[in-house]
């Protein structure tokens, strides 16, 4: 019989566990010391933030995850004072004014993917609160000086907190960024290079290439999110960052590439020659060798065997027709790309000046999911607002604060992800509640005075809290012990040891949770498919702007990276078995990387006539693609494609690149034409229709 996952996490820790969880004590208590010795007045805030920095405990993010506490917490300091400033007399429109800067804060959290910046975010919501509703709580004897004192406490007690763990990070057990970039790196290449054979596979299936997909598209995020910290970890850290935004740049590439001969190879077979087939043959053969290699010297041996052994076959084609000359081509620079990843691995350890630098994954920004999470926290603050004007109870507090914290916290997961989190939250309070007011409160008030024992005797609760915090799927349960423990029995210099008090914070911590999650689930964005076509519609306004950037693959790359992991992220939440919205991403990715390359190809072409058909090659490109994601092909786009061709001939002798870029555009025609005829089919049309587009948003 098999534990469930929290006990078997707190009955038999693993060593990373027992470790991460000493660390964790160490600097609470060191928080709490240092802020009692400061006699700050509410130490027990520079526990929670010390909490808040134990979540992903490697140097370089700690480091960087303090700054963003630190920043936050005056932001939000500062807006608090301006809103006691000009609002005092209005005490309605300072709690709506708060309500705004609370919305704002969760509205910009959804628009970043780093965790750190979105605990800034929370931060900045969290000391706003608190400076106002401390002050509005007892109104009558506050004064300039007194909301300034206030604010200044807040910010020093999270910038105590963080600062202690982040000292304790560096010389306790230290395990930096750079290690696990190295292993989130590893597991990347070996994916990809998985994914490479298993496109070049003619016998692989549709469920397979997808599993794969997903893995590296979540890697990649992952270790998009950590590079910008390996920054804080030496002088060479800023180099190891800019090897893992190219590494994740140039795996994007790989991914676009190697779709475009997977496809053509698996829908047009009868288009393959002999000679190709040993071309894609090859490719397998070495993408398995370098898998297996040992050492990064020896991958990248065999990529450039590879590289070599591509060059003398093209060489040696006769008769071949454009689109496998074209195919030929686009074999040779996935290995290209391929060489650039190996090296960029190997920068992540040795300083390789060498490599170019490349612009991290950006953060798919969708304004409307950013307006519906931000009313919704604003929501939950209104909510905690007139159960306390109404009530005037303490516990009401508790509901405006920490449930906001957590909503911005949460904001940027679906509800099929955040339902599980937020119940696993909700039992680790209602653990942490009996615990903080019979043992906490209990053993607390014999060691009032004395900091030692009181370290002592919160040490064993948080030990176990923070076992809980260790493991991802744990973690919502450690979080929602550690932070109500704290606050219900607020260690501190001067402990009053009121049950009815404590009893009161416990009550409103719980119910604000409650209302947290009950909100969650009446406050949604909209369906998955209407999600899934916005994230179409930002792709196709991409492939139009791409003339607009000097570098646009790596800029290309950037836009599509997170944006593909959201689409894949929809279908499986739909479970839907065909994942042709997933494929759609895909498919805009290669037509991107097809724009450019086109570009590259034609630079010795280009004229007023060219570049005038181009311009207009280019908008029918993105209004063919959303055509096809809705099961309708348009015919516009062969026809535009035959005159861009007629203009680059006109401007030269045709040649190599001609011939291949023909091969190029009746390659498109025949991918989006197969991409209508599959959408159709998935989506029950009775036919594959034709359709005038409608101009691009």
């Amino acid at each position: 019989m098999s534990l469930h996952p929290l006990l078997a996490q707190l009955l038999t820790p693993n060593r990373y566990a027992v470790i991460f969880a000493i660390k964790g004590v160490v600097a609470m208590s060191l928080a709490l010391f240092v802020s009692m010795a400061l006699q700050l007045d509410r130490p027990y805030w520079a526990m929670v933030a010390a909490i808040f920095l134990q979540i992903r405990p490697e140097s370089g993010l700690v480091i960087e995850k303090a700054l963003c506490l630190i920043v936050g917490s005056a932001a939000g300091g500062g807006f608090g004072i301006l809103v006691l400033a000009l609002l005092t007399p209005y005490p309605l429109l300072a709690l709506g004014s708060l309500a705004l800067w609370i919305g704002l804060n969760s509205a910009a959290s959804s628009m970043v993917h780093n965790l750190n910046y979105i605990y800034a975010f929370a931060m900045a919501g969290m000391t706003a609160g608190l400076v106002v509703i401390l002050v509005m709580a007892d109104a009558s004897t506050t004064n300039s000086q007194a909301v300034f004192a206030i604010a200044q406490a807040r910010i020093s007690e999270v910038a105590t907190g963080a600062v202690c763990a982040m000292l304790v990070s560096q010389l306790l057990w230290p395990v930096t960024v750079k290690e696990g970039l190295r292993v989130n790196a590893r597991k990347v290449i070996n994916k990809t290079l998985a994914y490479l054979t298993l496109e070049l596979e003619p016998g692989s299936s549709h469920e397979q290439r997808h599993q794969h997909a997903d893995e590296i598209l979540e890697t990649l995020v992952v270790l998009n999110d950590d590079s910008s910290a390996a920054t804080y970890e030496g002088p060479e850290g800023s180099g190891r960052s800019r090897a893992a935004n190219l590494l994740c740049n140039k795996v994007m590439s790989l991914l676009a590439v190697s779709q475009i001969m997977g496809r053509f190879q698996r829908n047009h077979g009868d288009l393959v020659s002999p000679a190709f087939s040993e071309v894609l043959s090859q490719m397998r053969h070495y993408f398995r060798e370098i898998a297996d290699a040992d050492s990064y010297q020896e991958g990248y041996r065999l990529a450039q065997v590879l590289r070599r052994s591509l060059l003398e076959q093209r060489t040696g084609f006769r008769n071949e027709s454009a689109i496998v000359t074209r195919l030929t081509k686009t074999a040779l620079e996935l290995v290209s790309d391929l060489v650039v990843v190996l090296r960029a691995y190997n920068a992540l350890e040795s300083h390789d000046r060498t490599l170019l630098k490349a612009p991290m994954l950006e953060t798919h920004r969708d304004p409307l999911v950013g307006l519906i999470n931000g009313f919704r926290t604003a929501v939950i603050f209104a909510i905690g607002a007139v159960i306390w004007i109404q009530t005037a109870s303490s516990a009401a507090l508790m509901i405006m604060i920490m449930p906001v914290v957590f909503a911005v916290m949460f904001a940027r997961f679906s509800l099929a992800e955040l339902t599980p989190i937020l119940r696993r939250v909700l039992m680790g309070a209602t653990v942490a509640i009996p615990v903080a007011l019979i043992y906490g409160l209990g053993l607390l008030s014999r060691a009032s005075g004395n900091v030692e024992l009181l370290i002592l005797v919160l040490a064993g609760p948080f030990f176990f809290g923070l076992l809980a915090l260790a493991n991802r799927p744990t973690l919502p349960y450690g979080l929602g012990f550690c932070i109500p423990f704290t606050i219900i029995t607020q260690p501190s210099n001067s402990m009053a040891f009121n049950a009815e008090n404590a009893a009161n914070i416990a009550l409103g911590l719980f119910v604000g949770i409650s209302i947290l999650y009950w909100v969650f689930k009446l406050i949604t964005p909209p369906g998955s498919r209407f999600m899934q076509r916005r994230l179409l519609g930002s792709t196709a306004r991409d492939l139009t702007a791409i003339d607009d950037h000097d570098n646009p693959e790596n800029w290309f790359n950037g836009r599509m990276g997170e944006r593909l992991l959201r689409l894949a992220n929809y279908d499986q939440s739909s479970e839907s078995s065909d994942r042709y919205m997933t494929d759609l991403g895909f498919t805009g990715l290669n037509l991107g990387h097809v724009s450019i390359r086109l570009r590259k190809m034609i630079q010795d072409h280009r004229g007023y006539a060219v570049d005038r058909i181009l311009s207009e090659w280019q908008q029918t490109l993105a209004e063919t693609y959303l055509l096809s994601a809705r099961g309708a092909v348009n015919p516009a786009f062969r026809e535009v494609s035959a005159r861009l061709l007629e203009a680059i001939r006109a401007q030269r002798d045709p040649d190599q690149k001609t011939i291949t870029i023909e091969g190029m555009f009746e390659r498109l025609a025949l991918t989006l034409e197969r991409t209508a005829r599959t959408v159709a089919e998935a989506t029950g049309q009775p036919k594959l229709s034709s359709a005038v587009p409608e101009p691009l948003a």
